[in-house]
């Protein structure tokens, strides 16, 4: 058996499990050990894989296999893994192991919330693994129809507003990727939807610039791709902590990764053409989000429009086109995932002690709260890409790869994209200021506690994974680099 269907049948041992859970506890022990079943997978993956690597196996995937599922359509269930789906699947693990701990005292329908959290997850995990198109396109789906109840139903704020406005926009863009997909596959005489397979056969130019619109915007718009990002902010501020934490984290990461595995690596003469146009609007992106986020007083929504501007500097850093640049795309992939999951963490915590999330109601909280404060202006200086953690190192690869390109309209554009890095300085040092050093504006606040273990326990593991990336990124980069060789120079 190929050991990546482990990915795949953990999440469904843990909804098996569920299903048969009749009290709170036993809930949490299946979480648990199914969260940290899937960390260790991911763990022995990694090594395995960059032992393989090490020991000279060049093939652009490994662990590949296929399983025909419909053969009239050659519809498969292909495998295969390099290192950018490796360390997404190490990303995603550490997310939903953490995430099972924030939400630790999720209520009310605690197993009803972590069945629909698991059935998430298992699109998340078959996404990553799979090399076939169609396949690609069902986790996808699976991945994304359980955010309308998880926000709908344990969700805050203008919930259901939230969910429908998230869930229209995503499908929508579904619908265009099935075109795309699809067209690919019958337009082009193709044999199989193993990407390949398809990544061998010749397609024509016009072709291609269809496929290629329909596809990059079909999963950019996951990737909050300027103006199409519209469903974010609200998405993320009316989630529960730990949907937030695996929607940022995890699943935008779909949007730029199916971007640059499908549209990129499929359509490489399309890419030369759009990329301009395409390179504009996530330019925009990347500063209109910073702007927005000054503008906020709740804190999810200076993370959710965070998350708009780092989130459009990584399809930004892949439609430059170098090896460098896309490996610091893939780094802020990782980067933001461990980041923005930090901070959707300590958000839902404090958010637990306060019951605000409005910074103007808050104020010297690091005197009641030093745990968490502390723990905040890590992840703030990591969003502004602060020296010695995982935001510089992502952010200064991709910014010295983009210059790699002579012409002058990309350099213009990176010297925007840079620009960005004040204004984030600007709302992270605002708000930290604000809520954590200013003066205190609740007493009752002076009445809370510090986080407790199982709260220390998520937010040290994605500290230590910020940290780590920060000060050794160059194992990483080089792993990725390799892997990314083969699509662009």
């Amino acid at each position: 058996m190929n050991f990546l269907i482990v990915f795949i049948l953990i999440p469904l041992l843990m909804l098996i499990a569920l299903f048969a859970t009749r009290k709170r506890k036993q809930v949490l022990a299946v979480m648990v050990t199914g969260s940290s079943a899937l960390l260790l997978a991911s763990i022995y993956l990694t090594v395995r894989y960059i032992l393989l690597r090490n020991s000279g196996v060049t093939e652009t995937m490994l662990f590949t296999s296929s399983y025909t599922w419909f053969e009239p359509l050659n519809i498969g269930f292909s495998l295969g893994v390099d290192a950018v789906s490796v360390t997404m699947l190490a990303l995603s693990a550490i997310i939903v192991f953490t995430g099972t701990f924030v939400s630790w005292k999720i209520k009310p329908l605690t197993k009803e919330f972590f069945i629909w959290f698991c059935l998430l997850s298992l699109g998340v995990f078959g996404f990553f693994i799979t090399t076939d198109l169609f396949s690609l396109f069902m986790f996808y789906e699976i991945a994304l129809i359980p955010m309308y109840l998880l926000i709908g139903i344990w969700g805050s704020g203008r919930r259901e507003y939230s969910a429908m406005k998230l869930t229209l926009m995503l499908m929508g863009a579904a619908s265009l990727l099935i075109v795309g997909i699809l067209g690919i596959y019958f337009n082009t005489g193709a044999v199989s939807m193993n990407l390949l397979d398809l990544k061998g056969i010749d397609m024509p130019l016009n072709l291609q610039l269809l496929f290629f619109t329909l596809t990059f915007v079909g999963f950019g718009v996951l990737g909050a791709l300027f103006p199409f990002h519209t469903w974010s902010p609200d998405g993320h501020a009316a989630a529960p902590t730990a949907v937030s934490m695996l929607h940022a984290g995890v699943l935008m990461k779909l949007g730029g990764y199916g971007c640059f595995r499908v549209s990129i690596g499929l359509m490489p003469e399309a890419t030369e053409i759009l990329a301009p146009i395409f390179i504009v609007l996530t330019a925009i992106g990347v500063i209109y989000g910073a702007l927005s986020a000054i503008h906020q007083t709740d804190l999810k929504y200076i993370n959710a429009y965070s998350s708009v501007s780092h989130c459009n500097l990584v399809l930004f850093a892949i439609l430059m086109l170098t090896r460098t640049a896309m490996t610091g795309a893939v780094l802020q992939m990782i980067s933001h995932g461990l980041m923005t999951a930090l901070f959707f963490a300590l958000i839902g915590m404090i958010y637990e002690r306060t019951h605000t999330r409005m910074i103007t109601e808050m104020g010297g909280l690091m005197k009641v709260i030093p745990f968490l404060g502390v723990s905040f202006v890590i992840a703030g200086l990591a969003s502004l890409g602060l020296p010695g953690l995982s935001g510089f190192a992502a952010e200064m690869t991709i910014f010295v790869g983009a210059f790699e390109n002579a012409d002058l309209f990309r350099r213009v554009l990176t010297i925007v994209a840079v620009s960005s890095i004040v204004v984030t300085a600007v709302y992270i040092l605002r708000m930290v200021g604000k809520f954590l050093f200013g003066p205190i504006q609740n007493k009752e606040h002076l009445a809370n506690t510090d986080a407790v273990w199982y709260e220390k326990l998520a937010v040290v593991i994605l500290i230590a994974g910020i940290a780590y990336i920060g000060m050794f990124p160059l194992g990483l980069s080089n792993l990725l680099s390799d892997s990314l060789a083969v699509i662009v120079k």
